[in-house]
């Protein structure tokens, strides 16, 4: 599922994708009855960083104030937040250099996705992904060492990540290195998965204040 301007949608609405997201079912309540539906899905959202969409573009100046872009913000709440394994600010490319860019065709990527996908499946002994098994299946059946279990610790006390964004760190790692057909986890694979949720918007707001 794709929400595009993603900040437009109603709170509310936005909250109740929490359940699904979480656990891949929905759960409806009424007054004589509740039914629970399967609801697994992967969603993707994209909004700008502010109302006026120009925060950090280095082609146009942005008009909002600082105030404005934390209101506009604060429209995902931090529990949404946490629920994306991916977390990415992005920039324009000139057209001239997108032509500079080294392509993987599609067919290349299904091919590793699909090798990906099968030494999941063979690891955890069923058609299960690093996304959805357990945490404790997860973390027994995969050679965390104490480096990066270590590496991880303080980015989480520098970053004041909750535990939702640590365990969805792991899984990234290893999602990470099943794509490059590593059996270990090493060390540049966990800053690649660091920097999947890595995002501009703080810093670009502090720039904002001190200027």
């Amino acid at each position: 599922m794709f929400l595009d301007e993603m900040a437009e949608f109603s709170k509310k609405t936005l909250e109740m994708l929490r359940q699904p997201i979480e656990t891949g079912k929905v759960t409806i309540s009424r007054v004589r009855s509740t039914v629970t539906y399967p609801a697994s899905f992967l969603l993707i959202g994209a909004m700008n960083l502010c109302p006026c969409g120009y925060l950090g573009s280095k082609s146009h100046y942005c008009s909002c104030t600082s105030k404005q872009i934390t209101s506009y913000q604060n429209r995902i709440s931090g529990p949404i937040r946490d629920r994306f394994d991916i977390s990415l600010s992005l920039q324009s490319i000139p057209i001239e250099k997108n032509t500079e860019l080294v392509r993987e065709s599609s067919d290349e990527i299904r091919k590793r996705v699909i090798l990906a996908r099968e030494r999941q499946y063979e690891r955890y002994g069923s058609e299960i992904c690093n996304g959805r098994i357990s945490y404790e299946t997860l973390m027994k059946t995969n050679n965390f060492s104490e480096k990066i279990k270590h590496m991880i610790k303080q980015m989480t006390l520098k970053k004041k990540w909750s535990n939702r964004v640590q365990i969805k760190i792991i899984r990234i790692v290893r999602t990470i290195s099943d794509l490059k057909g590593e059996q270990q986890l090493s060390e540049e694979t966990l800053w690649e998965s660091m920097s999947l949720s890595r995002t501009q918007d703080e810093q670009l707001i502090k720039r904002r204040n001190k200027g």
